[in-house]
């Protein structure tokens, strides 16, 4: 059984000689350290019971034998921290898993012409060999030049074979950040957010592609953000388009009212002219 955060800090109140109404203490953790004598109970004139502590010391080694907890202090700010590791979990509860932690932040990023960007502070050239991608950990300190379009693809595939889609992109210097897994895309926006460079998204030509972008993208990104068509798409979506898709998508489709780039616009009336949606791995090798 693990100790609760709200249970600790309500214990750290008692162990500083507080009581606390009984009907504000609920948990079985309550009841094992009433069972136990650590925690006593006093009935009060209004007919409530308060929960005081004689011995800070024994509950001080109660928590220690029970929960693995040093230090209830500690324990508390350690786990309310929002970047508790997995070896802190085990400095103050003697538990690895104590709280569910993110260890394995970041994302990948790809590109086919070398690239330079500073990270802690360091310079870093980010030219990845075919069939290799690099992952950046402390994203919270890479720094792309300001020169540098960053381009968010959607689908594992596009990522993959960047090199088959040089040419939608023209001469423009870009640095490929990938959607997937989507466990990373809080990351990616972060550091979005923590940037100056423009952003273009690479994602599904359907409605959940469009609507994707506008909402964890274009609402955080504003200006800096827009959505990449090709001048070919309208050809592609002839000729390579899914309508059952389309007919799936269609109580998925964003109000047009609250779309103000004239890009979307138009793809959307080519989506309804042809009712059709396109899949991003369409475009590799085209």
């Amino acid at each position: 059984m693990k100790l609760p955060l709200s249970i600790a800090s309500k214990l750290m109140k008692l162990q500083q000689g507080a009581t606390i109404p009984a009907a504000q203490l609920k948990h079985p953790v309550v009841d094992k350290l009433l069972e136990d004598g650590v925690l006593q109970k006093q009935r009060t004139g209004s007919n409530r019971n308060l929960y005081f502590i004689n011995s800070p010391a024994a509950l001080k080694d109660y928590l220690y034998n029970h929960f693995g907890i040093p230090d209830l202090n500690t324990y508390i700010s350690g786990y309310s921290g929002e970047n508790l590791t997995r070896s802190e979990a085990v400095q103050i509860a003697s538990n690895s898993k104590l709280r569910a932690v993110r260890t394995f932040k970041g994302f990948l990023v790809n590109t086919v012409a070398p690239i330079s960007t500073t990270l802690n502070g360091k310079p870093f050239i980010i030219h990845p060999l075919p069939g290799t991608f690099r992952f950046i950990y402390d994203f919270e300190q890479f720094m792309p030049a300001p020169d540098v379009c960053i381009v968010g693809i959607e689908n594992p595939e596009n990522f993959r074979w960047l090199e088959k889609q040089v040419h939608l992109f023209g001469d423009t210097k870009y640095l490929v950040v990938s959607r997937y897994p989507q466990t990373q895309t809080g990351d990616v926006i972060r550091w979005l957010k923590g940037i100056p460079n423009k952003y273009l998204h690479f994602g599904d030509f359907d409605f959940e592609g469009i609507n994707i972008y506008l909402r964890e993208y274009k609402k955080y990104l504003h200006e800096r953000a827009s959505f990449f068509i090709p001048p070919s798409v309208e050809g592609l979506i002839d000729a390579h388009g899914n309508r059952d898709l389309y007919n799936a998508q269609w109580h998925h489709q964003p109000a047009i009212a609250t779309i103000e780039e004239d890009g979307i616009l138009s793809l959307l009336a080519l989506l309804h002219k042809h009712k059709k949606v396109l899949e991003q791995e369409a475009l590799i090798g085209r």
